[in-house]
């Protein structure tokens, strides 16, 4: 999502956001009305908020487009705003009572062990801030698993636009094949590729690490492989919570390592690089990888041009090709109505069009996530990593809750932005500082 997207909640920072979520949430739950209707025909200004991405304001724009068209007296006013401004307009936009339709993020049921991290907009449904959605029938077009693990009190209060795998890595095929490469599947044959490349003066990866998010991104892909299924991550958390596991133990300080590894094997200069210009590098033939989301394929695609031919692979963290075998990802863009809308008519009756086979498909050509529906043709990059996300499995920002006492180093908590070149520290003094910051936390 150019820029910032969402990218940020990505990487876990569920951090509440103190007073101003709390006065936002208390706003909402007052003004409370309960569901909404699609009786009626819509007309007047409809008021949509999302983060800020290319790809997705441009499968938004058409959508909108298309709607208007359908709804003539309706004036969609479609506001983007980049993922660290995101949280701050959203909360000022619901207490003004100007928002119809916006994105919410980390929508999903808190474990009793961390209650009092539950995310913002988890504590604006339960305080009644959103319309509860349930019976609305366009829902039914939707993946059942994937509405389960947005359920919140087996209630749904959102529309998941779809999903997106972020553990991986964007590979040149051209590079490989020039150098005699094949795709690895175990950290072994990984660093193997890495020695070869640059032996042959070959960059192996290109790295955003100018907003530090993209940085993270090799961290979850780690986890990922350490932690291969969601059972694994799920009691990783646990405990951590309960204080059963530390982040110094050998498994975690690894995930830095492999982190790390990645960072320093990077561009000149990656600690400074904006996002957006890793396409472009990456077509450029600048470096032969990059550790991104699938989001970014048609943003990477276009700037590629058919010069050469690319692909995905999941990050082989562990020496056992099994563990390496999937991509995880994420429900992407959940958009909800907030109960103190003014206009839910026209704000259900977008997420009924959205929700329609047809529209639905024009947002994912444009958007480039996979699809939240069944039975929908997808693009021939997305059928192309179809082995890798047969089976679907949330990555460790969605299963992570942090501790809204900890310090600023036990986020995430595998503490990836103290690692050089981003910072200065060691995996082992990283991972030193995230347990100091997570022990303080009580």
């Amino acid at each position: 999502m150019a820029t910032k997207r969402l990218r940020g909640a990505t990487l876990g920072r569920r951090l509440i956001a103190g007073a101003v979520a709390a006065a936002t949430i208390g706003a909402l739950a007052a003004c409370s009305s309960g569901g909404g209707s699609t009786d009626g025909e819509p007309s007047g200004k409809l008021q949509l908020l999302v983060s800020s991405s290319d790809a997705t304001d441009a499968g938004f724009r058409a959508i909108n487009e298309a709607f208007e068209k359908q709804y003539p007296k309706v004036d969609v006013v479609f506001s983007t705003v980049s993922n660290d401004n995101y949280p701050a307009t959203k909360s000022s936009r619901l207490t003004a009572g100007n928002l119809d339709l916006f994105v919410v993020k980390g929508l999903m049921e808190t474990p009793s062990y961390a209650k009092d991290a539950a995310t913002d907009d988890a504590r604006l449904a339960k305080a009644g801030g959103l319309v509860d959605l349930t019976a609305e029938s366009f829902l039914k077009q939707y993946t059942p698993t994937l509405l389960e693990t947005q359920a919140i009190d087996g209630k749904q209060y959102a529309v998941p636009t779809g999903v997106s795998y972020y553990t991986g890595v964007f590979y040149n095929k051209k590079i490989f094949a020039d150098n005699g490469l094949t795709i690895p599947t175990t950290w072994s044959e990984f660093t193997a590729v890495v020695d070869a490349l640059k032996a042959k003066g070959v960059t192996p990866f290109g790295m955003g690490g100018k907003d530090s998010w993209p940085a993270g991104l090799p961290m979850l892909a780690s986890v990922t492989a350490n932690y291969p299924t969601l059972a694994d991550k799920q009691q990783l958390a646990k405990d951590l919570w309960t204080n059963k596991a530390k982040l110094t133990d050998p498994t975690e300080v690894k995930v830095l390592k492999q982190t790390e590894y990645v960072l320093q094997n990077s561009q000149e200069g990656a600690a400074g690089a904006d996002y957006t210009s890793i396409p472009s590098g990456f077509a450029a033939g600048d470096f032969a990888m990059t550790v991104d989301g699938t989001w970014d394929q048609p943003t990477i695609d276009a700037a590629v041009a058919k010069k050469f031919d690319y692909g995905y692979f999941p990050f082989p963290g562990s020496d056992d090709a099994a563990d390496n075998a999937l991509l995880n990802g994420k429900t992407e863009l959940q958009l909800a109505v907030p109960t103190s809308a003014k206009n839910k008519t026209a704000a259900l009756a977008w997420l009924k069009f959205f929700s329609d086979k047809k529209n639905y498909e024009l947002f994912l050509q444009k958007s480039g996530f996979s699809s939240a529906q069944p039975g929908i043709s997808t693009s021939a990059f997305l059928q192309s990593i179809g082995g890798y996300t047969k089976s679907y499995e949330p990555a460790w920002d969605q299963v992570w809750f942090a501790n809204n006492k900890a310090g600023q180093d036990a986020v995430f908590p595998f503490n990836y932005p103290a690692l050089s070149p981003l910072g200065s520290a060691t995996p082992e003094q990283a991972a030193e500082a995230a347990q100091k910051a997570w022990s303080a936390a009580g």
